[in-house]
This record gives C-alpha cells, sequence and structure tokens, in this order.
C-alpha cells in the first residue's frame, strides 16, 4: 500500500490534503498535533510512534528519527539491495511526505521570548525528513507548502497515484530551499547572539540569506531583465510587507524608489512627505500637516516630480490625496504606513488616478528593520555592511566666525538628514518657511565633480537659493562648489569636515558672511 507521512506546524488545509491521499488510496502516518487535527476531522491515521514501535520521547524531541521513517523515505526504488533491507527490517516505502516547519522566525519576534523557548523551536525532525525525501525525489514526493496540496492531488489523480520526475524535482527544489531558508534563520539569530561576545568579529566568517518570492515582475530596470520581488519572511510592517491598495502591477523601479523615498520620510519625526525619482529625492519637506508637506516638496522641483514616487511618515489621508489631485501631478506610488480608505476615493477623481499604486505598511517599520545590514552584489561576491545610522549624533562644531542663528539651524539639520539620501555628490538646498516648516529647494546628486552637484541644486532652485542653507554629503574638496552656493545667496553650510584646504573652504565662507558647521560625519550613498 502507498504510504504518506504528515507533520506540519502550519494545519491550513491540511484535512483536505489527507482526505485528498486517502482518496487515492495513500494510508496515513502522523504525528503529534497533526494526528490530532485529523483525527478531529474523522481522518483514519496512524501514529507514527505505533509505526515505528518506539515511542515519542524526551518531551517530542524524538518521534520521526527512527530507520523505519527514513528507510522508508531514502530506500531506492530501483535497488534490490535496498528492497531486500527494507523487507528484513520490516520497512514500509513512504511515497509522500508532507512536512513544514516550527515557527523559529515567528517565535523570535514575541516579546519577552525566553532564549530556551526560541532554542526549543528549532526543528530537527522535520528538515531530516525532508531532506531525505527531497534526496530520494525520485521516488518521492515532498511538500513542504499548503499552496502545493491541490496540483499535488490533481497530479497524483491524472498519474494514476505517481507524480511525473519533472515535479518531482520541482517539489524538492522548494523542500531544500525551506529547509535553507530555515536554517539561515537560526543562524542569523546565533550570530547577533556570536556578535555580543567579547573579541568577536562584528561580521561572521560566513553569512547566509534567505528570501520567499512574492511575485515575479514584469521585468528589471529595462524590459529585456527578468526580476522578481523577494521577502525575508517577515510579517512586520515594511515595503515586502504592505498591502497594494490600488493602481498597476509594481514594477521593479517602483519598488526601487518606493524603498528609497519611505527610508527618508522614516527619519523625520516631525510630518514629512518626500518625492523621489530614479532613487533621488526631488523634493522632500516637513511641515505642520501632511497636505503642506506635500506642497512644499512638490514646490522643490515640479517637474521632476511628475512620474515620482511619494511617501510619508504619517497616515496618507483624503486631504493630501485631495492636494495631489488639484496639483495635476502624477504619481506612480503613494506609500505610507497607513492609507484612509477616503484617500483612495479622492485619487480616483483625477484621470490618472486608477493608475497610482497606493502601498499601506500597516504600521510605521520598526527601528530594528531600518537598521540591519545592507548587502550589495558585485562580480563573484557581493559586500555587507551595517546601515548608515551612526552610532553618536553628528558635531555641531562652528568652523566658521559667524554660527548659524536658530532658523539656519532648523533648516541645516533638515538638510543634513535629505542628503543623507541623496547619491553622492550630494549638494541639498534647503529653506525654512514662516510657520517652520522646512523644505529642499535644490537638489544635486550624483555628479562625479561636487562643483557640478552644487550647479545643479542651485539651478534648480532658481530664486529660492537666496537665503537658503545648504548641506554637503562629504567635505569640499575646494571651495569652488561652496562658492556657487554663496553667489546663489546661500547663508549657511553644513558639511563633514576634514578636507586638507578645509581652512581656505571656511575662509571663502567667511568673506560671504557664511555660517558653517562641520559634522565629523560623512553620507556616502553610492
Amino acid at each position: 500500500m502507498r504510504r504518506a507521512l504528515l507533520s506540519v506546524t502550519d494545519k491550513h488545509g491540511i484535512v483536505e490534503f489527507a482526505r485528498g491521499l486517502q482518496e487515492l488510496g495513500f494510508a496515513l502516518l502522523s504525528t503529534g498535533g497533526t494526528r490530532r487535527a485529523l483525527t478531529d476531522a474523522a481522518v483514519e491515521v496512524q501514529e507514527v510512534a505505533d509505526y515505528t514501535g518506539f515511542p515519542e520521547l524526551m518531551d517530542g524531541r524524538l518521534k520521526t528519527l527512527h530507520p523505519k521513517v527514513h528507510g522508508g523515505l531514502l530506500a531506492r526504488r530501483d535497488d534490490p539491495s535496498h528492497l531486500a533491507a527494507m523487507q528484513a527490517h520490516g520497512i514500509d516505502r513512504i511515497d509522500v511526505l508532507c512536512v513544514n516547519l516550527y515557527r523559529f522566525r515567528e517565535t523570535v519576534r514575541k516579546p519577552g521570548i525566553s532564549r530556551a523557548e526560541i532554542v526549543e523551536q528549532i526543528d530537527i525532525g522535520g528538515p531530516a525528513m525532508i531532506r531525505s525525501a527531497a534526496k530520494n525525489h525520485q521516488s518521492v514526493a515532498v511538500v513542504v507548502d499548503p499552496n502545493d496540496y491541490a496540483d499535488v492531488l490533481r497530479a497524483l489523480r491524472e498519474n494514476g497515484g505517481t507524480l511525473p520526475p519533472e515535479f518531482l524535482r520541482k517539489l524538492a527544489a522548494k523542500a531544500f530551499a525551506h529547509t535553507a531558508a530555515y536554517d539561515a534563520a537560526i543562524a542569523q539569530w546565533f550570530d547577533c547572539e556570536r556578535r555580543a561576545m567579547p573579541e568577536e568579529p562584528f561580521f561572521a566568517s560566513r553569512v547566509a540569506f534567505a528570501g520567499e518570492k512574492l511575485q515575479d515582475l514584469r521585468y528589471g530596470e529595462n524590459p529585456h531583465q527578468r526580476a522578481a520581488f523577494y521577502a525575508l519572511g517577515e510579517s512586520l510592517p515594511s515595503l515586502a510587507a504592505s498591502k497594494q491598495l490600488g493602481g498597476k502591477e509594481l514594477s521593479y523601479n517602483n519598488i526601487l524608489d518606493a524603498d528609497a523615498a519611505l527610508a527618508l520620510a522614516l527619519e523625520f519625526e516631525r510630518t514629512a512627505c518626500v518625492i523621489v525619482k530614479h532613487n533621488n529625492p526631488c523634493g522632500a519637506a516637513v511641515a505642520g500637516d501632511l497636505p503642506r508637506a506635500f506642497e512644499l516638496a512638490l514646490a522643490s522641483d515640479p517637474v521632476s516630480a511628475f512620474g515620482g514616487i511619494l511617501a510619508t511618515n504619517r497616515t496618507f489621508d483624503a486631504a493630501t490625496a485631495a492636494a495631489i489631485v488639484q496639483s495635476g501631478t502624477f504619481l506612480e506610488v503613494v506609500v505610507a504606513p497607513h492609507v484612509d480608505p477616503a484617500a483612495l476615493d479622492v485619487l480616483l477623481q483625477a484621470r490618472w488616478g486608477a493608475n497610482v499604486r497606493v502601498l499601506d505598511l500597516g504600521g510605521v517599520p520598526d527601528a530594528m528593520q531600518r537598521r540591519r545590514f545592507v548587502a550589495r552584489q558585485v562580480l563573484g561576491g557581493f559586500l555587507l555592511q551595517t546601515a548608515d545610522f551612526p552610532a553618536e549624533a553628528p558635531k555641531q562644531e562652528v568652523a566658521t566666525r559667524r554660527a548659524p542663528n536658530d532658523r539656519e539651524q532648523l533648516g541645516l539639520t533638515f538638510a543634513w538628514l535629505v542628503a543623507k539620501h541623496v547619491k553622492s555628490n550630494a549638494i541639498v538646498l534647503a529653506q525654512v518657511e514662516a510657520d517652520g516648516a522646512c523644505c529642499t529647494v535644490g537638489v544635486g546628486a550624483g555628479q562625479m565633480s561636487r562643483v557640478d552637484s552644487s550647479k545643479i541644486a542651485v539651478d534648480k532652485a532658481g530664486p529660492r537659493a537666496k537665503g537658503a542653507v545648504v548641506a554637503s554629503d562629504a567635505f569640499f574638496p575646494f571651495a569652488d562648489g561652496l562658492l556657487v552656493c554663496a553667489t546663489a545667496g546661500a547663508t549657511a553650510v553644513v558639511q563633514p569636515g576634514g578636507s586638507k584646504r578645509d581652512a581656505e573652504v571656511v575662509a571663502a565662507a567667511d568673506d560671504h558672511g557664511m555660517a558653517m558647521t562641520f559634522t565629523g560625519q560623512r553620507h556616502f550613498r553610492h
């Protein structure tokens, strides 16, 4: 008789799957909670302990680690010696294995959870069975995803109770990815503990990442590139866990730009709006309310903002949606911690409103998520670094004869945060409005020379450069970039300092009556 072993943490759909297997003539084995769920549903199932003749031990730690289980999974059906060993030791074939694993990641996130409780959620028998079945995938169907139950049953019915080789290989690939992701999560948790030990290196000798595909994308950065969107397997508020409430399908570039806009919006405690185009903020503002912040962010560079991505750190409401519609500015994406349903109705009043992709994060992403590692792939490897969140606040060292006044200091603090999110070389010009709102008026990004970034920022600002403050993500190597801003009427500058020509740059600022502070930190963004 054909036999299936079912032992799952996620019970979704398991009763229906078990019934379908029984209808196809499979005898069922199961353990613990899965057996109880099946028995409660009047599904006939044999306890694994009864099959092996060996009881569960050590609070269930020893259940399926038995030759009658692994022999039934691993035995090659085309090898006479394997079949003889099975017969000699009373081992039956197990043709279908349905297993998913303890909720380790979910347990780690529970508040107040103890270390012992976390360790107890490290599954041993499950991964061992999955690997045994997946190794012998020519003969054993290994099912780890409840979403596959219907397809497996359909294929079994269509093929007389067996599965085609290509189907078995697909299931095996998913099974190994399932255990790899599980082990990666455990390794990362242990690595966090290891890093806190004295004299341990910050970065481990080996690291592992795992992703769960959310969707295939239409294409990558360009139509000839293929792409998909993956999540890290967490359900906390994030871009990957967001709910799309309207608009067309997200693109690869939409997601990148939404991430960039969100990262900057979440930097601010005050109500903020950020508009990003091609991974750089073309407008950013903080104000007393969201519509005002949007108005100021848009005014920074309304031409670039068209077709941009908007992010905010507050609930996206109907008033802000109305301001967007009234402006006539088409946005590709709106992303916010929460979205008021009324805002969606307002957006639909615009002729392009149905096309806007509106993303509800389901809450404000926590600081731990935003401060995790940043990985970049290079040819033959990848780079790993901590996120750009300095352990100490930037210095406020006044380098010029004149210190910034209160208004200038407010603008410099704002502009410095924006510059952190602008591609290097970054120059940001910002204004402080009469009501205390702060906004960008010109952004120079991604240029090979800092003076060119200064020229672009001043050109974008136009007359609004007069009385503006300036932030530079790295030091001015020469006075030329500073002089571009000074000549346009900027009155104060914040920069890291540290150039061998600092004295020359400070002297140029003094000559123009500018205030300048050094932060002692830089924010390169490549």
